[in-house]
């Protein structure tokens, strides 16, 4: 399948590139979406951030270099990248438990990650509830934050949601809105600004929609939902508190069983999470296009 066969290159990419620089330019155009898109889900498939494969690898193959021939530890160090020997020894001892000295004895225990490679995985004992809608933009507005490269947004985000109960700021959103305030926070959210400056970053707002004939104060944040194509996948929590490892799981099944076998791929634009008190719905909208 063509999703495998961009994935699959992608990895070839990196593999040939392991003693040098990896582009992650490079690496998300063989894939042919943003270097976020891609590290998001190289990370929601291989439960690994991408950087960290990159890492593990190295130093799987300076292992077995170590092993098989006379290199000095500093030039080992040089080839994988690593600027001096001491950041490159505390590495290899992070990862495999020894120095790399003691790496070279006979019957030393070390660690070996294996090459990865992408195929379909049979699974379909669980369905996934889905379908595709076309809807005009609107307006929302609300407050972001910035999400780096480097950063976890498994613990950012929920502390941002925390933080923006405990505030007062939901408070303030709902009264400009002119909604009732709910102590569920059962407001919506939207990814936005994908790589929009180089730096590998997003943003991640807590919204609601620009009530009509009302101006938001300044220091709200306000985007443009654009009209699109959209795949919306749902599924239903038993309490708020719920939410959190509901939707994670939800990405997930989304990057790794959905997209690899349908004839859609990821379209330019925000990315949505939806929440509905009334039915105890979550769902995550994503802009699409036919392959």
């Amino acid at each position: 399948m063509k999703w495998l066969e961009k994935m699959n290159k992608s990895i070839n990419y990196i593999e040939e590139n392991l003693t040098s620089e990896v582009d992650y330019e490079k690496v998300a155009r063989l894939s042919c979406c943003s270097v976020y898109h891609f590290q998001r889900m190289f990370s929601y498939i291989v439960d690994v951030p991408l950087s960290e494969y990159i890492r593990r690898r190295r130093l799987t193959l300076a292992a077995f270099e170590l092993q098989n021939s006379d290199i000095k530890v500093i030039d080992l160090a040089l080839k994988f990248g690593y600027e001096s020997p001491d950041s490159f020894s505390r590495a290899f001892k992070n990862l495999h438990g020894v120095t790399p000295t003691l790496a070279r004895d006979m019957g030393i225990q070390l660690k070996a990650y294996p090459r990865l490679s992408f195929h379909i995985s049979i699974k379909g004992d669980v369905e996934m509830n889905y379908r595709v809608v076309e809807r005009e933009g609107f307006d929302v507005f609300g407050k972001s934050i910035t999400i780096g490269l480097n950063e976890n947004p498994y613990e950012i985000i929920p502390k941002f949601w925390q933080d923006f109960q405990e505030d007062g700021t939901y408070q303030k959103i709902c009264e400009k809105a002119g909604i009732e305030p709910y102590n569920g926070i059962l407001l919506n959210a939207a990814l936005y600004d994908f790589d929009n400056d180089g730096t590998y970053r997003n943003k991640y707002m807590i919204y609601t929609s620009v009530p009509q004939g009302k101006e938001i104060p300044e220091d709200f944040d306000t985007i443009r939902i654009p009209s699109a194509k959209w795949a919306v996948f749902s599924d239903t929590y038993d309490s708020p508190e719920d939410t959190s490892n509901l939707i994670q799981k939800l990405w997930k099944r989304i990057f790794s069983e959905w997209f690899p076998t349908s004839e859609y791929e990821l379209e330019k634009g925000p990315q949505l999470e939806v929440y509905t008190e009334k039915d105890n719905k979550v769902e995550v909208w994503i802009p699409i296009k036919k392959r």
